[in-house]
């Protein structure tokens, strides 16, 4: 695990300090380190998340339609947000991978930071219960939220990315499974997006090949800082 300095620097970023480091370690676990692992608190978080966000839109915009509040969520809880949220926390070096995962890129592997993400804030509602859970959501999401109208895009990876090279006039990206593995209960493939616009393909890794391909193509957008 990191070291205590390092914890305590991840904590600021936070802006929650946990009372339990136990906990704490949970959360930064992967699965591929061992069975005491983030899963039970993923799925909880990822239940919490949806609440709280969903409570957020609701307040934050009266008029809106429950179709238009349900495509605004789907937009903030969704993999490449949550990702992106633990690169602003630098989550990346704290997590606890097994050797295979951190051989592999898990560190920097979109769908296994948003599920620590997730894990996060699954440990910091059972420690200090839901005001203080929302209080620090709401806080990591502000400036997201305040950017928010009842007509912000809602499109996943693949489609803006299609958008953009179809606006620029290149050519459409190429998606290629580049590698696959795993057991049956736990497969993971890895996609190549291939862009005119880039030099190197990017990549992606999930549990299907539709998400690897967001993934992949959530990549190519960041690295075109978009």
């Amino acid at each position: 695990m990191s070291n205590p300095d390092a914890l305590n620097q991840l904590q600021a970023r936070l802006g929650y300090q946990f009372s339990n480091t136990t906990a704490l370690s949970l959360a930064l676990t992967h699965r591929s380190h061992g069975a005491d692992n983030n899963e039970r608190l993923e799925f909880l978080g990822d239940s919490i998340l949806n609440f709280i966000i969903g409570e957020a839109l609701y307040q934050q915009f009266p008029q809106g339609r429950e179709g238009q509040l349900s495509r605004l969520r789907s937009h903030l809880v969704r993999g490449d947000t949550l990702a992106e949220l633990a690169r602003e926390f630098e989550l990346g070096e704290h997590l606890r991978l097994g050797e295979g995962e951190l051989k592999s890129g898990g560190k920097r592997r979109d769908s296994i930071l948003a599920d620590t993400v997730e894990a996060l804030i699954g440990a910091i509602y059972l420690e200090s219960g839901l005001e203080r859970c929302r209080e620090r959501v709401l806080d990591w999401y502000a400036a997201r939220l305040a950017q928010l109208s009842l007509n912000t895009s809602a499109k996943d990876a693949k489609t803006r990315l299609q958008e953009t090279l179809q606006a620029r006039h290149e050519p459409l990206p190429e998606y290629r499974v580049v590698e696959t593995q795993g057991e049956a209960h736990a497969f993971e493939f890895t996609v190549e997006c291939r862009i005119s616009l880039l030099s190197a393909p990017t990549r992606g890794q999930a549990s299907n090949r539709r998400e690897a391909e967001k993934q992949a193509a959530a990549e190519a957008l960041r690295q075109l800082n978009l």
